[in-house]
């Protein structure tokens, strides 16, 4: 994983000097609030993801940097909209914008940042470019909605569980390496083989966010621990938890998620013993389990490519989003 930051230091350097260049507006409010984000830092792995594909097909510059920016700001986007929606009170370490600025001007600014990125692509002169990443964004808002709409849901089923986060957060990953490909001129199937990668890194990357949840620690999450919990979001780690438990547990089930938090019925003690109940059941090492497959499909999409460093630094990618603890 090292190796792929490494390899991508010059790349992203100027990805970073075109999102700091690109918050740019004469309304003040619109660089603070993307600053304090930007700031933060996280692991920029999605626009990592466009200029390493573009490099494993041989190309990169400044096509794939623009695109790479676009991803961000995409991501980001999506970012300052779900925190509105969640009440989430920490991103990536740091008080949620929505706690200092509101919610209308997070949600605002989130519009911009999308705005942003689309002037980007279009620079870019790639329609297919174009296309991969405005599909992108509208299953992304699908995906959210879905989401949604099934929160506090305890009939929800493995299916929908899996489509819900390869709307939300799988698709993106696929449209980052897609779109990096398409810039680098790269094969049809090299095109199609990356897509798979980035699909499969997607959903091995949030199967482990979603198990971290309950088995990770708020100091490196750069989030609280517990807050789908809280949020009343049915991941895998809980859905397989309640199936499991049977009837003993219902009548907690449906009290601590079913039932909206903001009917007060929830408390710390609930979280904790959820999460005891879900390491209990073997439910979190499942969750694990299925994450390690997609890495290892992921990884596989990659054999069409001749070995190298770009390649094996993408396989290592693939262990990243598994194993990481944050």
């Amino acid at each position: 994983m090292e190796r792929l930051f490494e390899l991508s230091a010059v790349d992203m350097a100027g990805v970073d000097a075109l999102i700091r260049a690109r918050l740019a507006s004469d309304v003040p409010l619109i660089p603070a609030l993307g600053e304090h984000l930007v700031e933060a830092g996280g692991k920029r792995l999605r626009p990592l993801l466009t200029v390493a594909a573009a490099r494993l097909c041989g190309g990169g510059g400044e096509g794939a940097c623009k695109l790479a920016a676009a991803v961000e700001f995409i991501h980001t986007a999506t970012l300052l909209h779900d925190d509105v929606v969640d009440g989430s009170k920490l991103r990536r370490g740091k008080v949620a914008a929505h706690l200092i600025w509101g919610g209308a001007a997070s949600v605002l600014v989130g519009d911009f940042l999308f705005a942003r990125a689309f002037e980007l692509m279009v620079e870019t002169g790639r329609l297919q470019a174009l296309n991969i990443l405005a599909r992108a964004s509208r299953i992304i808002a699908e995906g959210e909605v879905l989401q949604l709409t099934r929160a506090h849901d305890l009939e929800l089923d493995q299916g929908t569980y899996l489509e819900i986060i390869r709307g939300k957060t799988a698709e993106l990953f696929a449209a980052a390496a897609e779109a990096g490909a398409v810039v680098a001129g790269g094969s049809a199937a090299q095109v199609k083989a990356l897509a798979a990668y980035g699909l499969q890194l997607g959903l091995a990357f949030q199967l482990t966010d979603d198990a971290l949840d309950y088995g990770g620690a708020s100091e490196t999450l750069g989030k609280n621990a517990g807050d789908d919990f809280r949020e009343g979001k049915v991941t895998l780690p809980l859905l397989l938890a309640i199936r499991r438990c049977g009837a003993r547990e219902t009548e907690f089930w449906r009290r601590a998620v079913g039932a909206p938090p903001a009917d007060g019925e929830q408390s710390d003690a609930d979280f904790r013993r959820a999460r005891d109940l879900i390491a209990g059941t073997g439910a979190l090492s499942d969750t694990l389990a299925l994450a390690q497959d997609y890495a290892d499909a992921a990884k596989a999409e990659l054999r069409i490519f001749a070995s190298g460093e770009w390649r094996a630094s993408l396989e290592a990618l693939a262990d990243f989003a598994v194993e990481r603890t944050a």
